[in-house]
């Protein structure tokens, strides 16, 4: 048996993993709210200002989320390195972890202002726009770059104070970086203060100094908190060191590919969909960004059960970390089912909020069908994915998703989108346009979430088997021990 409490205090352990797991994910759930609300504003305030102007923010979105998120999963490496170290008392090598992945951050936060100018130049030549989607476009992507080195180093210690149960400093600092958001699109996109009037495209200016003041204000949280002080970070500098930058590279790179094929399933899309029209673009992007919303309830969880797990094995007790893999999935399941039927009832009136455009309202609300459909798949190869992570297992996952979701998501939907793909749900012998690529999204979800428990399920299973051997090793050494005499 492999429970981590005897049968009749299951559910008081049970319980007790609840509390503590949502203790770390409440708070990074209202900052990982938060940080997508930035998103929800910007669609909001440009869609009032024009549809060329949200779609102009969708596509600069879906640019800036793929160059950021994945950039951002190299760096969540350090996640499951500080957990373990963590959990195994060793706080004097947390600082060193994090200082090494900062200089990862660094060098990766250059690559990601490179990567953003690079893809300007391919929205000019790859993509067939309106001129002033075009010019608005370039205009969101340039403000957003400026930024991009600064949100990149602020995931690093992101993740390195989720990891020693430091979670609180994230929300206030996120929330703060929302409110602080609201005025410099307000100013930026009417042009108050004698600036100029850039419309939608100054949210991603807007974007860009919030991304500054986020990294600004948990660098300093995180130098002068006393709660910090015994890790060490800022206690002294250090220059890279290679084997542990190859350490981080060798856990972070699929963690980073892992994110990548995800969300380019998603926002590529809108890159994909573009010459059908500004406003199909638009009705897409209001369920990109509501469902980026939803999505951070169970990507919160994710990170907090990385961290739970990653302690436990530390610790070197895999029957709790299986046991806590097992009480991530239940509540997770719990708030994809209440997503699930909050999206469903409420379709029309949350298309409502983002445009006044019956065409684009129309749209959108068919379209959400899809993400209330998705949401309890979704939560499940999300939060099995950050177990897995705090097992330091990160190259299966990777494979899962890209068999996922480019295999399924990318390939049957250019088929069932912009081919001769049909499903006998009435929709004809033509292409399905937006509504296919959100089909193929709905089933590599569900591929995804399958494949992924699967293998958490094999992993923590395996992790308690090493363990009773090593206890039973150690239990026959100790008889040996008795046996002869020794002490």
């Amino acid at each position: 048996m492999t429970h981590a409490a005897p049968p009749p205090h299951r559910f008081a352990a049970f319980w007790a993993e609840t509390r503590a797991l949502l203790a770390l994910a409440l708070p990074m759930m209202v900052a990982q709210i938060a940080q997508t609300a930035t998103g929800f504003v910007d669609t909001v305030m440009a869609g009032q200002v024009g549809a060329e102007d949200l779609a102009a923010v969708s596509i600069g979105t879906s640019i800036l989320l793929t160059v950021f998120l994945t950039l951002s999963g190299v760096v969540m490496a350090v996640n499951p390195l500080v957990s373990q170290q963590f959990g195994a008392g060793e706080h004097q090598a947390i600082g060193a972890t994090v200082r090494q992945g900062l200089w990862t951050g660094l060098g990766l936060g250059l690559l990601g202002v490179g990567l953003m100018f690079a893809a300007q130049q391919g929205v000019s030549a790859w993509m067939t726009l309106d001129p002033a989607v075009e010019a608005k476009t370039h205009s969101y992507l340039t403000g957003a770059t400026l930024g991009v080195p600064a949100i990149v180093l602020y995931r690093v210690l992101h993740a390195y104070s989720s990891s020693v149960n430091r979670t609180r400093p994230i929300m206030v600092i996120s929330v703060l970086a929302l409110l602080l958001n609201i005025p410099l699109n307000s100013v930026l996109i009417y042009g108050q203060f004698g600036l100029p009037a850039l419309g939608g495209a100054g949210c991603g200016w807007a974007t860009g100094i919030v991304f500054w003041f986020s990294l600004l204000a948990l660098a300093g949280w995180t130098y002068w908190h006393p709660a910090y002080q015994s890790f060490a970070v800022w206690s002294r500098w250090t220059g890279p060191h290679w084997a542990q930058q190859r350490t981080l590279l060798r856990l972070g790179l699929p963690i980073a590919l892992s994110y990548f094929v995800e969300v380019s399933a998603f926002t590529s899309v809108a890159l994909l969909i573009a010459n059908l029209g500004a406003k199909v673009v638009a009705g897409h992007q209001v369920v990109i960004s509501f469902t980026s919303v939803l999505y951070m309830v169970p990507l919160s969880l994710s990170v907090a059960l990385s961290v739970r797990v990653g302690q436990a094995v530390g610790a070197g007790d895999y029957r709790a970390a299986r046991f806590n893999s097992h009480v991530g999935l239940a509540v997770g399941g719990v708030t994809a089912l209440l997503s699930s039927l909050l999206v469903f009832w409420l379709r029309v009136p949350i298309a409502a909020i983002y445009t006044p455009d019956p065409d684009v309202i129309a749209l959108a609300a068919g379209l959400l069908v899809f993400a209330a459909v998705f949401q309890l798949a979704d939560a499940a190869q999300v939060i099995a994915s950050g177990a897995l992570r705090g097992y330091k297992i990160t190259t299966a996952p990777m494979l899962i998703h890209t068999l996922s979701f480019w295999g399924i998501g990318l390939g049957l939907g250019l088929w069932l989108g912009l081919g001769q793909g049909t499903l006998p749900l009435g929709y004809g012998t033509r292409p399905l346009g937006a509504a296919g690529f959100w089909w193929a999204l709905t089933l590599s979800l569900v591929l995804a979430a399958v494949l992924l428990v699967v293998l958490l399920a094999k992993e923590s299973r395996r992790g308690v088997r090493r363990q009773i051997l090593l206890a039973e090793g150690g239990a026959r050494g100790e008889l040996a021990t008795l046996r002869r005499g020794k002490p």
